[in-house]
């Protein structure tokens, strides 16, 4: 079952779409194949799967893990629909402070790859939504960190304005103030 992969405009954020063969029984789903997803240059083996479910105007994020526990994050919503961001924070990145975004959801079949060196978050644009995805490494609370979802110095352009926030994304800082070991390697 082939998947298709679109680049983003920023390097190494990368949209996957896959396919559903559907009949009365229900629909069968190829989510991630080793040696497709490393043609298309993405090398990470994963070694975390995770399950979120979250209602509608939750916000979760920015987070990501320092070096040398940095992830690299699958997306994937089974159902539901969400707006998915990635943010490039690698030091001397041509992209640094940029992000992108998109909708995933169950309708679509699109998943998009966040790599090393990026933070992530999604807002839930359903009732609710539930997302699996698939880590490059453990979590780890030691390497955890994140930045403020509305740090003016990035800009995203959240479809929620009021977002429902956990007490800890409420208490994360700016970009500028963050603890960030990630450097571009061209």
């Amino acid at each position: 079952m082939p998947f298709t992969f679109e680049r983003s405009e920023i390097p190494g954020v990368i949209v996957t779409v896959t396919k559903q063969i559907e009949d009365s029984r229900g629909f069968f789903q190829e989510v991630y194949k080793n040696s497709d997803f490393k043609k298309a240059g993405i090398n990470g083996h994963f070694g975390q799967f995770n399950i979120s479910v979250s209602r509608k105007n939750v916000l979760r994020g920015l987070h990501y893990q320092l070096n040398p526990n940095a992830q690299g994050k699958l997306i994937n919503v089974i159902d539901g629909e969400i707006f998915d961001v990635a943010v490039d924070i690698r030091k001397d990145s041509p992209c640094y402070g940029k992000w992108t975004g998109l909708i995933l959801s169950d309708k679509n079949k699109k998943m998009l790859y966040v790599p090393e060196g990026f933070l992530h978050g999604f807002c839930v644009l359903s009732d609710t939504a539930k997302i699996i995805y698939f880590c490059t490494s453990e979590y780890s609370k030691k390497f955890e960190r994140g930045i403020i979802w509305n740090d003016p110095s990035i800009g995203i352009n959240w479809p929620v304005k009021k977002p429902i926030l956990s007490e800890k994304d409420e208490q994360l800082p700016l970009l500028e103030n963050a603890e960030n070991n990630f450097i571009f390697k061209p």
